[in-house]
């Protein structure tokens, strides 16, 4: 049998603060090679400082970092040549072209010129900018310099790359244009962490989210699995008058709303439960006028879990 790979990162409690203020409270967090992982909270929850300790920007007050199997504390140098990291805030140079943005990169980096080319052309074609590789940064769309800040933090050919609220500001077509980069680096095998505000960017990349707050992680699982943390599914059927949504409230158990003629009926919103409700309303001869579901989502999820803590708190 193989040995068991490492996680890509291991963090055992954690702690920062700055002055009386506890950024990070005793956190704990794995997260395995090739995935892609996102944390998600409110503003001021944590998640830049901690983006900012793990690329070796700041030291934590307290606690164990391991990156691949580097202790963060003991050997940083060996950290820093293992990711790649992507700020809220491009990085580019706005005078200079992409090609001389990704060029400049591998100079700093140390590649040489022959990998700095090879690798600046791959990073070009890769996010779809070949186009404007000769083109001053200046004239490009906040997408196009996103994804040339993504390609500018990939030269060093990282193990795990930091994303950092990584579509902050983007337009919606934009930002679908990052996550398209970004499920496709992930496809390569490359181990992602990022953190966001958006809940339906961790629900389309995310493999495993962790909900952050006051510094501390109050839930972490699958996008299914934190779903399933929070109740509030329901089937609502709408009825053409008062008679009608009477008689199916006398079927069905469900909360009543006589101004809007629904009928609110608690469901996982499996296929088999719905059907056994439509069998129902048909037996009785209850015409339903409009049916829709709703199961739980990750805004049922952030916002519950985000509020307990405030009461908590």
């Amino acid at each position: 049998m193989a040995p068991e790979q490492p996680p890509a990162l291991s963090i055992r409690h954690l702690r920062k603060t700055f002055g009386a203020h506890v950024v990070l409270d005793d956190l704990d967090l794995d997260i395995t090679a090739g995935t892609v992982f996102a944390l998600l909270g409110p503003n001021g929850a944590g998640k830049t400082t901690l983006v900012r300790i793990l690329a070796t920007l700041i030291d934590p007050d307290h606690g164990d970092v391991h990156v691949f199997d580097h202790d963060l504390a003991r050997n940083p140098d060996a950290i820093r040549r293992l990711i790649g990291v992507t700020g809220q805030y491009t990085a580019v140079d706005g005078i200079l072209t992409g090609t001389e943005n990704l060029r400049l990169t591998g100079r700093l980096l140390h590649l040489g010129k022959h990998e700095t080319r090879r690798l600046s052309t791959e990073l070009l074609e890769r996010f779809d900018l070949v186009d404007a590789a000769d083109k001053p940064v200046d004239s490009y769309s906040g997408g196009m310099r996103r994804r040339l800040d993504l390609a500018m933090s990939l030269m060093g050919k990282p193990r795990i790359v930091f994303l950092d609220e990584p579509t902050t500001g983007l337009d919606p077509r934009s930002r679908r244009d990052v996550w398209s980069a970004i499920r496709e680096l992930a496809a390569q095998g490359t181990t992602i962490a990022l953190t966001t505000q958006y809940l339906e960017e961790a629900d389309q990349l995310a493999d495993r989210i962790a909900v952050l707050d006051h510094g501390r992680i109050v839930a972490d699982g699958t996008p299914a699995e934190l779903k399933r943390l929070v109740p509030g599914g329901h089937v609502q059927f709408r009825f053409a008058d008062r008679t009608l949504l009477a008689a199916a409230a006398h079927a069905v158990d469900g909360r009543v709303d006589p101004e809007q003629l629904t009928l609110q009926v608690p469901s996982n919103g499996s296929a088999v439960q719905i059907k056994q409700l439509l069998d129902r309303f048909a037996d009785l001869d209850i015409a339903i006028e409009q049916l829709t579901v709703h199961t739980p989502d990750l805004d049922d999820v952030f916002f519950a879990l985000t509020e307990r803590t405030e009461a908590a708190a």
